[in-house]
């Protein structure tokens, strides 16, 4: 680098003076600035093993990718189970808050004696609180046939039962690793969040009791809103396959008020029309509760149609904080915990390498926004000024088979020199990983 005439001493005191403390003092030009590595951080939509796949020929940027998710430890036992259903079974993301979505509400129908949608709901709460405690598909359904009042402790729902508001009072969360351009289960830690007081305490109303335990408007039928295509589709196997185990040990066990439950499939698109389209054709063939949506944004756009038409929405992956104070006249559950709880346990995986600045990518809807904004105010509570924490946002595409272009936005990131990039989205997020290797991003492994 070329240097100007004047004796380094006098340039020493003429900064002294001037008080510059630059790296420019003493030079025409400024020192490079070494290129800052950047670790990939990511969330439950893209902390799977079919994520790098996404990527294809550079599968491997991944590797070192950290994140969290809604995960309870999953006994062995459950996952064959799982895999009994489907063998070629890759995660099991979500799988255990199906499984309980489906049997909290063939639980509460039984309780209920009636499949009548509002009368379901009332029981929901009540069957994961303050009852006689079971964990076992077909013990705690004799004791709904006789009457008596569970507390349902399932494969998700461990610690503590719902809210009043009809959600998770604790969660377990998952800290996972990407290495070998798979999740490295050897590496996962588990961590809790929320208080067990949180739970509800109000006793639900009697059910009735049906005549020789079978009801007139039996059966309970429940519909599928999952994610066989779209941006969340990669997620789609685990949720599928932990409501079909629960139908079929549900049936197993006696079924429901005399009768075996029905399932009918249905895709929600990670798209509001399918959707919507879904839900309609549910509400026509009789559903009474629809499990699903799978992703929170989804949910909130068919939840009018779901409780105009008097019937039961229950998603086992929203975690859309938001939806906890939606207008749902009681007709809205989710056995995934919100946002507001996995906020403080992403910030707590991001701040144990000790980053100070981050960016923080998210898609621009419900669910990427608010778990980005949960995660925002965590760090800065933790010490991290706000400007050094930079919010990006993009428009997740109409049509998944059209890419999003991050191209101006990786070069926006780099820029900013963050030393740690949180990845808030599904499938469609992962070419944002390809354009900071395009951009010159140096990722850390």
């Amino acid at each position: 680098m070329l240097r100007t005439r004047t004796s380094r001493a006098a340039l020493s005191m003429a900064c002294a003076a001037l008080l510059l403390a630059t790296s420019a003092c003493g030079s025409d030009e400024p020192e490079e600035t070494p290129a800052t590595q950047v670790r990939l951080y990511g969330t439950d939509g893209n902390m799977l093993n079919s994520y790098a796949a996404e990527l294809k020929d550079r599968a491997d940027l991944v590797d070192g990718m950290k994140g969290t998710t809604p995960l309870t430890p999953l006994a062995e036992s459950f996952k064959e189970r799982l895999l009994a259903v489907d063998p070629k079974l890759g995660d099991f993301l979500y799988s255990a808050e199906s499984y309980d979505a489906v049997v909290i509400s063939a639980l509460a129908a039984q309780l209920a004696g009636t499949t009548a949608p509002a009368e379901i709901a009332k029981q929901i709460v009540g069957v994961t609180t303050g009852g006689e405690r079971c964990d076992d598909v077909t013990a705690c359904l004799q004791l709904a046939r006789a009457g008596r009042d569970i507390e349902y402790r399932g494969v998700s729902l461990t610690r503590a039962g719902f809210t009043d508001t009809g959600e998770p009072a604790t969660a377990s969360y998952g800290t996972m690793h990407f290495d070998n351009q798979k999740i490295d289960d050897s590496k996962t830690e588990f961590v809790g969040a929320g208080e067990e007081s949180g739970a509800s305490t109000k006793a639900p109303p009697r059910g009735r009791k049906p005549r020789d335990g079978k009801a007139k408007d039996a059966p309970l039928v429940l519909g599928g809103l999952l994610p066989k295509t779209g941006d969340l589709a990669l997620a789609n196997p685990p949720l599928a396959a932990g409501a079909a185990l629960a139908i079929r040990e549900v049936n197993a066990a006696g079924g429901v008020l005399g009768e075996p439950v029905k399932w009918i499939e249905g895709d929600d698109g990670t798209n509001p029309e399918v959707a919507k389209a879904t839900v309609a054709s549910h509400v026509s063939k009789g559903v009474q509760v629809i499990i699903g949506a799978g992703g929170s944004g989804i949910s909130r756009a068919v939840l009018p149609d779901v409780v105009a038409a008097g019937r039961i929405l229950f998603s086992p992956s929203n975690t859309d904080a938001g939806l906890s104070a939606v207008d749902d006249k009681g007709l809205y559950f989710r056995t995934a915990p919100p946002d507001s709880l996995q906020g403080r346990a992403l910030a707590d995986v991001m701040l144990r390498d000790g980053p100070r600045k981050i960016a923080i990518l998210a898609r621009k809807d419900s669910y990427g926004e608010g778990l980005q904004e949960n995660v925002r105010s965590e760090l800065e509570k933790a010490g991290i000024g706000a400007d050094r924490i930079k919010l990006l946002t993009y428009e997740p595409p109409a049509d998944p088979k059209t890419p999003v272009d991050f191209s101006g936005t990786a070069k926006e990131i780099k820029a900013f020199g963050p030393e740690a990039l949180l990845l808030i989205g599904f499938a469609e997020s992962a070419p944002a990983i390809t354009a900071l290797d395009d951009a010159g991003v140096d990722i850390k492994h």
